[in-house]
């Protein structure tokens, strides 16, 4: 285990680099939603699949990323996918077609599949159980400086030198990023990542345990709608419904994720001062997540009037989801840090893209039946809202005894 502050925060600092770029290619569609509509002549539908694509590579490499973080380590692993990511990137920036656009958006997912689990793998193995929910925490809040990256940022760049060449400075910021993290972070040892040696480091361990399954439903419809609309849908209901302008929509975007990127700081911090009063990450999902799907209705039940306050309101109730992930990792032993938390995100993120084209797909779907843009948008939205409530009342009957 780490104890030297530095070298922890070092450690920190660089995963969070190669982190903040995953996020920001993840979200930057939201904002190149007015250009990419008009060059390449896009329908919802395809907007929801284009944005997934990242998703597709992202979750179908959770399960062999898991396999070889605990047998390899983070440091081998990130920089080496990172090396695909720099060629989605770069693909991505010179593609001529929608077909271009999607594949080079599955092979940027497949590049950054490692840059969550990575880091929370070494964390998990070399930082004091104390502080895995802070990791946690703190990651996500970098997640959000990569959101915020892609919305105000991008869009201000965006009329001097295109989204092309923006992609273009990404992969390069991408190589600085696989430097860094050759250079930086420690070798894995085995030895240490092997506290319980007699335990059977097993798949269909983790993929039969109770708690594990009660958050299977939470992790693909609610944590995944949640991704989707924080990094796609919340800027098209605010250009189609809210009647923002595009740079009106960016910002919006910018100071949500400024918002989140703030709540989870703080949140980070006072995470592990809560569990000294004895409240545990099953309570605060139990008690939180209600407040979240009543800030979904409002907005969905406000229609016009629901902006870029709302969808904060929105993003940050549903801030308790983001336990899920350091409560599965600590349900397992270290030996199974790495696959329990990429089994996880197989759900996690196949949830997003699956949800962020669903939602794509019962909009066109709506239109095309004769339904105005407003009612179909609020049906889409509320199939998602009915799915959140489904999913939380599994996890609770099956978390029934936990308190």
């Amino acid at each position: 285990m780490i104890t030297k502050v530095n070298k922890s925060i070092i450690i920190f600092c660089v995963f969070a680099f190669g982190f903040l770029l995953s996020n920001l290619v993840r979200s930057i569609t939201a904002t190149l939603t007015p250009v990419l509509t008009s060059e390449f002549d896009l329908t919802a539908g395809n907007l929801g699949l284009l944005a997934g694509g990242y998703f597709i590579g992202f979750s179908i490499m959770q399960i062999p990323v898991g396999l070889l973080l605990d047998k390899i380590g983070p440091k081998k692993v990130i920089g080496c996918f990172l090396m695909i990511a720099f060629i989605g990137t770069i693909s991505f920036a010179l593609a001529k077609s929608f077909s271009g656009l999607f594949i080079s958006r599955i092979f940027i997912g497949v590049g950054v599949s490692a840059c969550m689990m990575g880091p929370l793998t070494g964390y998990r193995v070399w930082f004091a159980e104390k502080y895995q929910q802070r990791a946690n925490s703190w990651m996500l809040m970098v997640a959000n400086i990569g959101f915020v990256s892609s919305t105000l940022p991008v869009q201000i760049l965006l009329p001097y030198i295109g989204w092309r060449w923006i992609f273009i400075l990404i992969a390069i910021l991408i190589l600085l990023s696989i430097i860094l993290i050759f250079l930086f972070i420690p070798n894995w040892d085995q030895k240490e990542n092997t506290s319980i040696k007699s335990e059977k480091e097993s798949l269909s361990q983790i993929w039969k345990n109770k708690f594990f399954i009660s958050m299977i439903p939470l992790a693909f419809i609610n944590y995944g709608g949640i991704q989707a609309i924080q990094t796609l849908w919340a800027g098209p209901w605010m250009l189609n419904i809210s009647g923002y302008t595009p740079l009106q929509s960016a910002t919006g975007l910018f100071w949500i994720n400024i918002t989140m990127l703030i709540s989870y700081f703080i949140w980070g911090y006072i995470l592990p001062k809560i569990s000294e009063y004895g409240i545990n990450s099953i309570k605060l999902i139990k008690l939180g997540l209600p407040i979240s799907y009543f800030s979904l209705f409002l907005i969905i039940y406000l229609g016009n009037n629901a902006g870029a306050f709302l969808f904060t309101i929105y993003i940050m109730t549903s801030i308790v989801i983001s336990l899920t992930q350091p409560a599965i990792a600590l349900n397992f032993s270290k030996n199974l840090a790495g696959k329990s938390l990429t089994s996880f995100n197989v759900f996690l993120f196949s949830g997003t893209f699956f949800v962020q084209w669903g939602i794509g797909l019962v909009i066109d779907l709506c239109n095309n039946k004769g339904f105005d843009i407003l009612s179909s948008y609020r049906i889409s939205f509320s199939l998602f809202l009915f799915l959140c409530v489904i999913s939380y009342t599994f996890f609770i009957y099956l978390n029934k005894n936990e308190n």
